[in-house]
């Protein structure tokens, strides 16, 4: 990078201030929490991850130097919030991915739906297929339901997201059926909630390192004296 193009120190001491700023925020927010998911709580991460990646970069422009933290999940956290303060709508974005691990249980779970459901006469037998028994499934459960008892139909869970989206007014009835989930603005998410199993690896991998270590050192370690020495 060329000296005309580096920040001055100004605008590094600037960003300082501003994480600053926004760990006090963030403090104070957490401090006032209304509970365990507050969004100000969220928005105030959001700023104080923002604040840091940016006096971040700068610090490395300027004086070739980095700070010594990082905060989980910055680089994939949401833009920051640019709703209405006071929304008088809201909608909730769900997608839950299942992988059908026991066909035979689910085809067995939509034949009782099915035999259940005679008096309506309609003279067919979707459990019959997956496809079929996938619609009898869900046209008779509620999808919390469904999450909470896949493994009863045959189910594995994936991942799993959930967006609380502000809006200024409700929407117009049928307006977005068609497309329900192309216009999703994130900058109007008030709070997400993801579930992977990616976040198990991660766990798992830290704890394996820590085992790994552990062994290490103790197989370098050539003081230790048997159980059974003389005292």
């Amino acid at each position: 990078m060329s000296d005309a193009a580096q920040p001055t120190a100004a605008e590094v001491r600037a960003a300082a201030e501003a994480v600053k700023t926004a760990l006090d925020r963030h403090l104070a927010a957490v401090e006032r929490r209304s509970g365990e998911d507050d969004p100000a709580v969220y928005e105030a991460f959001n700023e104080l991850a923002a604040a840091a990646e940016t006096y971040d970069e700068l610090l490395y422009d300027r004086y070739d130097e980095v700070t010594p933290f990082e905060i989980p999940g910055a680089d994939d956290s949401l833009p920051p919030y640019r709703g209405p303060d006071e929304p008088n709508a809201l909608s909730v974005l769900i997608r839950r991915d299942y992988a059908v691990v026991e066909p035979q249980r689910l085809l067995a779970q939509a034949h009782r739906i099915e035999a259940a459901d005679d008096d309506a006469g309609s003279g067919t037998e979707a459990s019959g297929t997956v496809h079929g028994a996938l619609g009898l499934l869900f046209g008779e459960f509620e999808p919390d339901e469904i999450a909470s008892r896949h493994k009863e139909f045959g189910l594995e869970e994936g991942d799993s997201t959930l967006w609380v989206t502000a809006a200024d007014e409700p929407a117009e009835p049928g307006e977005w059926l068609e497309a329900p989930f192309e216009h999703a603005d994130a900058q109007r998410v008030v709070c997400r909630f993801d579930v992977s199993a990616v976040f198990d690896e991660e766990i798992d991998d830290d704890a394996d390192d820590v085992v790994d270590d552990l062994d290490t050192e103790l197989d370098e370690d050539e003081d230790l004296e048997p159980l059974d020495a003389e005292r």
